[in-house]
């Protein structure tokens, strides 16, 4: 998991800082944000200490109609040693006992001039993607029809063509070699590394720039991937799933998706191969599986000659 700081979010935001410098690099652990309003009240029995705390106009106005002695305490309680930030948004004036409890504890008070639920939003789409789990995976990605195939397999199987032929086909290259993979929510989002981003290796052409080939079209810089297709080359002594009935998974980041095998020998189209196997899990999205329908039907041909044989 990356470390972010709340460095981080006034770099990307452009906050201000206030108060608590010293404390700019404390490390933030979770992506959920809170809006301390009822421990402005007083309660804070079950205060999220370590998340990042986001003080609104309701916020800061109850704040105002409390007592002087009630104000420091809140605060004080408020800026935890666990505390890894504190933000104002609308550009609100900041409460002198906030600054005070803030400088005491090293805990960054920070602002904004956006309004608070753009600002929460928004730092919780950022917190979200550096803050998940992430791994990268040998294979390619590919968006075919709007479903994210990654394939995989051994180095020269033949992973780097067939995605060739899938972008001639009027599909778009995501990433070859490398798949960055990161987890967001139930979902796996694939992108390339930045060092290779468009690129394709081709054995015996050599690195081919995809987007300059094909066009801006031709690419994607991320995609959520939806089954993963695995090329293998073809072993005689092996038997392969000739119906499709029970679907195989393969877990990545806790994550399991549909895996497909698919044996690799000549005259054997494997951009087509992929290309279907893409559609045919469009279908089964939608209801429609042929493999069951076909199983459905072979039993009832099969309960048919048994009644009519008794």
């Amino acid at each position: 998991m990356a470390k972010v700081t709340a460095n981080d979010l006034i770099k990307h935001f452009n906050l201000e800082i206030l108060a608590g410098e010293e404390g700019i690099h404390r490390p933030i652990t979770m992506s959920d944000i809170s809006r301390p309003g009822i421990e402005m009240a007083g309660f804070f029995t079950y205060y999220p200490a370590r998340r990042i705390q986001i003080l609104g106009r309701t916020e800061v106005s109850f704040f105002q109609q409390l007592k002087s002695k009630e104000k420091k305490e809140r605060m004080d309680k408020l800026c935890t040693y666990d505390t890894p930030g504190i933000i104002l948004s609308r550009g609100l004036v900041t409460p002198p006992e906030l600054l005070e409890s803030a400088n005491e504890n090293g805990v960054p008070v920070l602002r904004s001039d956006i309004t608070t639920t753009r600002l929460i939003g928004q730092i919780t789409t950022f917190l979200e993607a550096r803050l998940s789990k992430t791994t990268a995976v040998h294979g390619v990605l590919v968006d075919i029809y709007g479903i994210g195939v990654l394939l995989t397999g051994a180095s020269g199987v033949g992973k780097s063509e067939t995605a060739l032929d899938l972008v001639r086909r009027g599909h778009r290259l995501v990433a070859d070699d490398s798949v960055e993979i990161r987890q967001q929510g139930d979902s796996l989002m694939g992108s390339p590394p930045e060092l290779i981003k468009h690129l394709l290796e081709i054995r015996g052409l050599g690195i081919i720039d995809v987007m300059t080939l094909f066009g801006a079209g031709a690419v994607r810089p991320f995609k959520k991937i939806s089954i993963s297709i695995h090329l293998e080359l073809w072993d005689e002594k092996k038997a392969y799933d000739r119906l499709g009935i029970e679907e195989a998974s393969i877990s990545i980041l806790d994550t399991d998706i549909p895996k497909y095998t698919i044996p690799v020998r000549p005259g054997r189209n494997l951009a087509v191969l992929v290309e279907v196997a893409a559609m045919n899990f469009r279908l089964k999205r939608m209801g429609i599986n042929a493999a069951q329908e076909f199983s459905e039907r072979l039993t009832d041909v099969i309960e048919e000659g048994d009644r009519e044989d008794f």
